[in-house]
């Protein structure tokens, strides 16, 4: 067993339980470690960094939620344990090594150990979203980056707004934000969303034809409460002008 009693709950729900549109997702909310796993061999500035979670994901994704009156689901693991927002045969579901840094507690992972993490944690997490999401009727997925490129190159894309199919949710928001918000705001950067790299998308929101956008914020921008609130109230002024 990979959880305990001890251990949280693989999905957390915030926002509203009312009905509504909106379906947001946190999948990279925590980075919290079962007990079974000890720290994976990491200090703990490891797992507060990048590598670990999304730093300001979860505190925009709440704030968005009050805003919008929604409904929304996080995972509090770290995504070192198991990354959610991965299919099962992405090569970092699981890493042992993340941005050149060595994961000592994912190194040799047994098949039976992988399955675990799946099992206990991704699964059901999706198993809560999937849930959450019926009655829902758009669905937004909240995540952040890294001010700078692995390499050190910064990273001038202040919000990235990623869809691979164009859907209406995607349109409003890329044409709504070219006013509402004063940086730069670039379609599908600094990541794309790819069936081998990605999960909630193409599981919860393509195949069931949910106008959706997946969000990547640059964590720098969500440093503070403020940086929070001043990026909430931009998205969601765009988000209350469309009708799912």
């Amino acid at each position: 067993m990979v959880l305990s009693a001890n251990d949280p709950s693989p999905a957390r729900f915030f926002g509203t339980e009312a009905a509504g549109p909106w379906l947001l997702t946190c999948e990279h909310a925590g980075h919290a470690v079962p007990q079974a796993l000890g720290d994976l061999g990491l200090a703990r500035a490891d797992l507060l960094d990048h590598i670990g979670w999304d730093p300001g994901a979860l505190a925009l994704a709440e704030a968005l939620a009050d805003r919008l009156g929604a409904r929304g689901v996080a995972q509090p693991y770290s995504r070192l344990v198991i990354d959610c927002n991965r299919p099962a045969a992405a090569p970092d579901l699981m890493p042992a090594i993340s941005d050149a840094r060595l994961v000592p507690g994912n190194d040799g992972l047994s098949e039976a150990a992988r399955a675990a993490r799946w099992e206990q944690i991704h699964q059901p997490y999706h198993a809560a979203v999937a849930a959450a999401r019926v009655g829902r009727s758009a669905l937004v997925s909240v995540h952040s980056f890294t001010a700078r490129k692995q390499g050190g190159a910064p990273r001038t894309t202040e919000i990235g707004v990623l869809a691979r199919d164009g859907n209406a949710l995607f349109r409003h928001l890329m044409a709504g934000l070219s006013e509402a918000w004063p940086g730069p705001v670039v379609a599908n950067d600094p990541y794309e969303i790819e069936d081998d790299s990605d999960y909630t998308i193409p599981v919860h929101a393509e195949p069931h034809g949910l106008p959706h956008v997946l969000l990547e914020v640059r964590n720098d921008l969500l440093a503070d409460d403020a940086g929070v609130t001043r990026v909430a109230a931009a998205l969601a002024g765009v988000l209350k002008g469309f009708t799912p």
